[in-house]
């Protein structure tokens, strides 16, 4: 059970650091694909991915203060992390941050189906979004299982008749 959380964790502050550096990311990606030959095997989404780069740089230069949503965007994933303490901690008393984690994983996907065309996300770039919330929910449900079979077999305490 605690692999699992620790899985979910490391996920969340992998997520979290990679939100900071999107501009040198962004490029790296983008010529690394290049490199690859991705780009002629995958025309649209190398074409995407390099207007997300494009788009990141013009607006670091030019508006460098929208980077700092995305800094919040980070920060929010390492405190969500953090959060997953309490069930490393003591799992049965902390099982609904478990719950909410799982909540959170199927949340991606509605965002992502509805938030994406308003943005003009391609298609296919909103399934990679709802990929994050389907491999994320996975340790989440494994943990669960286990603390649900934890807290059923743990004794219970003797009920005291009322007068």
């Amino acid at each position: 059970m605690r692999g699992y959380l620790i899985v979910f964790i490391i996920g969340l502050v992998i997520s979290g650091l990679t939100a900071f550096p999107l501009v040198s990311e962004s490029r790296l990606l983008v010529t690394v694909l290049h490199a690859l030959s991705v780009d002629t095997l995958l025309p649209g989404p190398a074409a995407f991915l390099s207007s997300v780069a494009d788009g990141l740089r013009d607006a670091s230069v030019r508006y460098p203060y929208l980077a700092y949503g995305t800094d919040w965007l980070a920060f929010a994933h390492l405190v969500i992390a953090l959060a997953f303490v309490g069930p490393l901690r003591d799992p049965v008393r902390n099982v609904w941050v478990v719950q909410w984690g799982m909540v959170a994983c199927v949340a991606v996907l509605p965002l992502a189906m509805i938030a994406g065309p308003i943005r003009d996300i391609p298609l296919y770039w909103r399934f990679v979004d709802c990929s994050f919330g389907v491999v994320g929910i996975v340790p989440l449900l494994l943990a669960y299982r286990h603390l649900r079979r934890a807290d059923t077999a743990a004794p219970q305490p003797l009920a005291v008749a009322q007068q």
